[in-house]
């Protein structure tokens, strides 16, 4: 189950803060972050090798930080499928929910941050709705905008990112964001624990299901800062992708 974490507080220097856990099954090959697409200058975000598109996107200049969960819901005709993975390259590049038929894509949930605010659409196959995040600590799952009561990973993460420092985008060292970056890296929690936020499963057929990759993404008025953690549950993993210009610090 992936997990975006969206921390929102209008007027503060760094408003927006996003926590972006990429459940996938282990042996689906991808890429860390980078400029991949030549189509879309100047977007960075980790490359699934197998559909060509990505789950987090990020574009420094605007700035802003588009992310893809799957949903649940009526799956598309495998006539017309396409792979759901452009979804945030597109979004991010253009700051809102992608025109076209949605009926190609199965069941999604597309956040889209900017600085002035976080949006969220959900797709369940037959019906598109759209939210604009309130100030506060908001976590979507695969099931989408969920709270403590209804999920115990979330009864335990929530208050702990809402009460952690917030990271600073225009913090030029890791002062501001160690107590997200801990989080995020799970806590130390086991990834059998029914609280776990980086969670492995070992399936029944041998391959192997759990969390890929987490990434930390802050965007204020320096512009964007964009953290990767590759392996996941090993907080000393991080490492800086993207970071506003020194003197806008």
């Amino acid at each position: 189950m992936c997990t975006v974490i969206a921390g929102v507080e209008p007027g503060a220097r760094t408003p927006v803060v996003l926590a972006g856990v990429r459940d996938e099954m282990a042996d689906r090959p991808w890429r860390g972050p980078a400029a991949h697409w030549p189509r879309f200058p100047g977007l960075v975000g980790g490359l699934d090798l197998q559909a060509g598109g990505t789950w987090l996107a990020a574009d420094a200049t605007v700035p802003r930080v588009a992310a893809l969960l799957n949903g649940t819901g009526r799956q598309a005709s495998p006539a017309i499928r396409r792979s759901r993975g452009d979804l945030p390259l597109r979004a991010a590049a253009h700051g809102g929910l992608p025109g076209g038929d949605l009926a190609v894509y199965d069941p999604f949930h597309l956040v889209v941050a900017e600085p002035g605010g976080v949006r969220l659409w959900h797709w369940d196959g037959e019906r598109l709705t759209e939210d604009k995040l309130p100030p506060g600590l908001h976590v979507i799952v695969n099931d989408g905008l969920v709270t403590g009561d209804a999920d115990p990973k979330v009864a335990w993460f929530a208050p702990r990112f809402a009460a952690a420092p917030r990271p600073s985008a225009d913090d030029p060292g890791d002062a501001t964001w160690a107590g997200w970056r801990e989080l995020a890296a799970g806590a130390g929690l086991p990834a059998a624990d029914p609280r776990a936020l980086v969670v492995r499963r070992e399936l029944a057929d041998g391959r192997v299901w759990g969390t890929s990759s987490v990434t930390l993404v802050a965007l204020g008025e320096a512009g964007l800062r964009y953290d990767f953690d590759a392996r996941p549950g090993d907080a000393s993993a991080w490492t800086t992708v993207l970071a506003p210009p020194r003197g806008k610090r």
